[in-house]
């Protein structure tokens, strides 16, 4: 089977929901990011698709993680970037992230700022001319349920705590 087949049946397992939105921010992603290197987890807790200049995980910039309810978009190095608009959540000492609540998220002014700034600090460039490949990174023989289970709930919205955090509020 072929990466980019695998990354479909991968996909294939989500919900209707969640599956749209992944499939519209990968389409996104690949259109800004001409040349990058799509490296694929499909681990435990999710399936993780990254976007870096190589196959080496140390240099992904951007990542997205389809979860059984919502799909998140990851600043691998979001820490180091100035967020003056306030959109990113996380505490880590390295990486911050958007939940995608629709693929839109992604055409907002200070998105594109946030990658654009990403994309000046890579220490490694991707380079636009190169040729779009999927390298099929990891596969968790073990894995959480990929859909919700019909009571779990669902995240509806997100909010700014007073901690400066972004949480979840569930129905």
């Amino acid at each position: 089977m072929t990466p980019d087949a695998s990354l479909k049946r991968f996909i294939a397992r989500y919900s209707t929901p969640v599956r749209r939105v992944a499939n519209a921010a990968l389409a996104k992603l690949r259109d800004r990011l001409p040349g990058a290197v799509e490296l694929v987890y499909d681990n435990y807790n999710a399936l993780a698709i990254g976007f870096g200049p190589g196959e080496r995980a140390s240099e992904v910039v951007f990542s997205i993680a389809l979860y059984p309810r919502w799909v998140t978009f990851f600043f691998l190095h979001g820490a180091a970037l100035a967020d003056p608009d306030g959109i990113l959540a996380g505490a880590g000492r390295q990486v911050r992230h958007i939940v995608l609540e629709d693929v839109a998220t992604l055409d907002r002014p200070a998105v594109r700022r946030l990658m654009k700034s990403a994309l000046a600090m890579a220490s490694n460039k991707i380079d636009p001319k190169a040729r779009r490949r999927i390298v099929i990174k990891s596969v968790s023989a073990r894995q959480r349920p990929r859909r919700a289970s019909a009571g779990a709930g669902r995240v509806v919205r997100h909010k700014r705590s007073t901690a400066g955090r972004v949480d979840s509020v569930r129905k």
